[in-house]
């Protein structure tokens, strides 16, 4: 009897202290729970080997690689990225942005009822705003999507879809992104006519043109801000002006390569819908955004449908780790766009000087006053793929990333009216706020000695120096 009272005793005392306990650990706003809620196991008095819970590398069923330290260029352990237009790494401070949001505050930005959503919703409206603020656009504007592949199937196939009853005619350019070119001729297999008008050989779409091709059934124009592959500017604001004219045709432009890079305003420029992706802008992959515009209002239909988050264009769950980094990405490159692009264009022009000083038949595809991060140079007597296996200390692309895998000429290249060899002998180099001048002296040295031993090989070289034109042979099939 004494034992069991005594136990009694011993159990209402250790409650009462926990209970004490647990008032004087008060939770902040939002913490996560500490380390006596965990069950920790403490090592053996003898351990002393750091190796002692580390897998041996036979023991992961692949191989292990370590990479070593770069001291230098030179010592690189990985090839220089000069494909900027593919994806750009993620800025550190964008990483650091996000990383709460990946741990303790892993909250739902649409739960309403705790902190947890309260703070989430928080740094998702920031980060709306960020966006928003770098295109001159209202915060209520932007859309997150998870990329530029969806805003531009969202924009078109929206816009077209929700006025099909009486506009059925949709304009866009030969030169635009994949996804847009395929989005177009989804629709043209539900019915609609597309008109895809052609460029002149700077890349640049002919403005009367344009204006010639709008119908009065015509529902959306679409043309790309900066291209992917040329890096060719469109002229968006005379654009805008001549759309604007034509009451009920709205103006979607895909600015994944031009947001961050060149100043926008889609108040200046008379744009309805904008395509943003972030992975473009130094910021993580996965997500985007869609400027869709409110006032006047833009209608479309949504291509997914759910809880009806994002004003109802684009049901699901915000991934607010994504959002967050996408937002500071935004916020960091309109504080440092002048500088970034002042010192992309000086080491444009080392590049481009530094190869065309020491190599002859070397063409620069595009308007050489577009965006001076993206250069695309064809050269003549060269296989560009070639040249790309012989470089592979170097990350380079003959185009568009969503196409490398073709064997194809770049149809881009074939819609400026460049030959096929020359459009297969390209390659596009893309710079960007992490490359430095070592590495362009580093690019430039090794490309030049790789296309002289390349034409060295070449019979057609060798024709074209003893002064034989090669055009006015006739070649013969045997």
């Amino acid at each position: 009897m004494l034992s069991r009272l005594s136990g009694n005793s011993v159990r209402r005392a250790a409650l009462r202290a926990s209970s004490k306990s647990a008032k004087g650990a008060r939770r902040a706003f939002v913490q996560p729970s500490g380390a006596d809620r965990a069950s920790v196991v403490d090592v053996p008095a003898n351990y002393q080997d750091d190796n002692l819970f580390t897998p041996r590398p036979d023991m992961l069923g692949f191989k292990l690689d370590v990479p070593r330290r770069e001291g230098s260029v030179l010592e690189k352990a990985r090839p220089i990225y000069l494909d900027m237009q593919a994806t750009t790494p993620v800025d550190p401070r964008v990483l650091d942005a996000m990383l709460p949001y990946l741990t303790d505050q892993y909250g739902n930005p649409h739960s309403r009822t705790h902190a947890y959503g309260w703070e989430a919703e928080k740094a998702v409206e920031d980060a709306r705003k960020h966006i928003a603020d770098l295109i001159g656009a209202d915060p209520k504007d932007i859309v997150f999507t998870s990329g530029a592949t969806e805003t531009n199937n969202m924009a078109i196939k929206g816009v077209a879809r929700f006025h099909k009853d009486k506009k059925r005619h949709i304009i866009t350019l030969q030169t635009e992104h994949k996804c847009v070119l395929d989005s177009c001729r989804k629709l043209q297999e539900e019915g609609f006519d597309v008109t895809y008008l052609p460029v002149q050989p700077n890349g640049i779409v002919s403005l009367e043109e344009l204006e010639r091709t709008i119908r009065p059934d015509t529902s959306l124009v679409s043309i790309m801000t900066v291209n992917n592959e040329t890096g060719v500017i469109q002229p968006m604001k005379e654009i805008g002006a001549i759309v604007r004219k034509h009451r009920g045709v709205y103006l979607h432009t895909d600015a994944a390569q031009a947001a961050g890079k060149i100043p926008l305003d889609v108040n200046e420029m008379n744009v309805d819908l904008m395509s943003l992706s972030g992975h473009k802008l130094y910021g993580p992959k996965g997500v985007g955004a869609a400027y869709v515009r409110r006032r006047p209002r833009v209608r479309l239909e949504p291509i997914m449908s759910g809880g009806g988050q994002e004003r109802g264009l684009r049901s699901g769950t915000l991934p607010s780790f994504l959002a967050v980094g996408m937002g500071e990405a935004a916020r960091i490159a309109a504080k440092e766009m002048d500088r970034d692009r002042k010192r992309i264009a000086d080491l444009s022009d080392r590049l481009i000087q530094g190869i065309t000083s020491q190599i002859d038949h070397v063409i620069r595809n595009g308007d050489p006053n577009g965006y001076p991060g993206c250069v695309n140079l064809s050269f003549a007597y060269v296989e560009g793929e070639s040249l790309l296996m012989a470089l592979k200390e170097i990350a380079l692309s003959s185009g568009s990333a969503c196409t490398s895998a073709s064997l194809e000429p770049s149809y881009v290249l074939r819609a400026l009216g460049a030959a096929e060899d020359m459009a297969h002998s390209s390659l596009r180099f893309g710079l960007g706020r992490f490359t430095t001048e070592a590495e362009v002296d580093f690019v430039v040295k090794r490309l030049v000695a790789t296309v002289q031993k390349l034409r060295d090989m070449s019979p057609l070289w060798e024709m074209v120096q003893e002064g034989i034109d090669i055009n006015t042979i006739n070649w013969s099939q045997h």
